[in-house]
């Protein structure tokens, strides 16, 4: 006898399927990164501790990304200057330029533009490094040793976002400080001590710390979207290449996100 075929899906199945199945899948996506992200913070506090995975991820996610965020850095910062020097000449207040930009920079644009370039060249990486060693089950052969997969390839990579981020943010705000200085200064013919007596006067320490707190929560943000989308593709390499892309998109706008809401709350403070 032939095997019975199974019934065709019903309209109202079909339905159901197209209006559902999108939620709970995202609903499905958000729990699977809390947990995983959990089991990342748990294994940070627990031995056997990994000094040596810590030192290499601090090296490639802060120490490599040195070059693409200083010169993004020197060159908003020299953007910043000029848009800054033509507006304010309208209304003679040209001498305000440093205080504005030194503002921008250190609670709003260090922090952000820091973190999207980390996230193009080492959240991209990490998810297609990790996502690469799922395919080929080296994450499961870790396993079959005994080492903990999440302990040994995440938490250091975590930790190291963290802390690693917001010294990307304090070099992006320097190095825009200095492009600033250099437009404003030596090619716009703005008074030195003007331009950097107002950025003592105005300038204040609450401006540093918003864009660290900022640049800390984007590195956590960071590791834990591109980890948990490296952690957990599949499909060979075309599976890898859309964890990536995921990756990069996603942590872009959980970035653009989170800096609205940290915003609104510290400027409420």
């Amino acid at each position: 006898m032939s095997e019975a075929t199974p019934d065709a899906p019903s309209a109202t199945q079909r339905v159901f399927s197209a209006v559902f199945d999108g939620p709970l899948a995202l609903f499905e996506g958000f729990g699977q990164a809390l947990i995983l992200t959990f089991r990342t913070l748990a294994w940070m506090v627990r031995p056997p501790y990994r000094p040596g995975q810590l030192l290499l991820a601090m090296d490639f996610i802060g120490v490599q990304s040195i070059f693409i965020v200083s010169l993004t850095g020197i060159f908003s910062g020299m953007v910043l200057a000029l848009q800054m020097v033509h507006s304010l000449r309208q209304f003679s207040a040209e001498g305000t330029v440093g205080a504005i930009v030194a503002i921008s920079l250190f609670r709003e644009i260090a922090p952000v533009f820091a973190a999207l370039m980390v996230t193009a060249r080492a959240g991209s990486a990490m998810a297609a490094e990790l996502g690469n060693m799922r395919v080929t089950e080296q994450i499961d052969a870790l396993v079959t040793m005994g080492v903990s997969p999440v302990q040994y390839l995440l938490s250091p990579r975590m930790l190291a976002s963290v802390l690693m981020v917001p010294l990307l943010c304090v070099l992006y705000s320097c190095v825009g400080m200095f492009g600033a200085y250099i437009v404003a200064v030596n090619w716009l013919s703005i008074d030195p001590g003007t331009f950097l007596s107002n950025i003592e006067k105005y300038l204040q320490l609450k401006d540093f710390w918003m864009g660290e707190i900022k640049a800390t929560v984007f590195g956590f943000l960071i590791s834990a979207i591109s980890c948990r989308q490296g952690f957990f593709a599949s499909g060979g390499a075309r599976g890898v290449g859309q964890a990536t892309t995921k990756a990069v998109v996603q942590s872009a706008v959980a970035i653009l996100i989170a800096n609205y809401f940290i915003t609104n709350w510290l400027t409420d403070l």
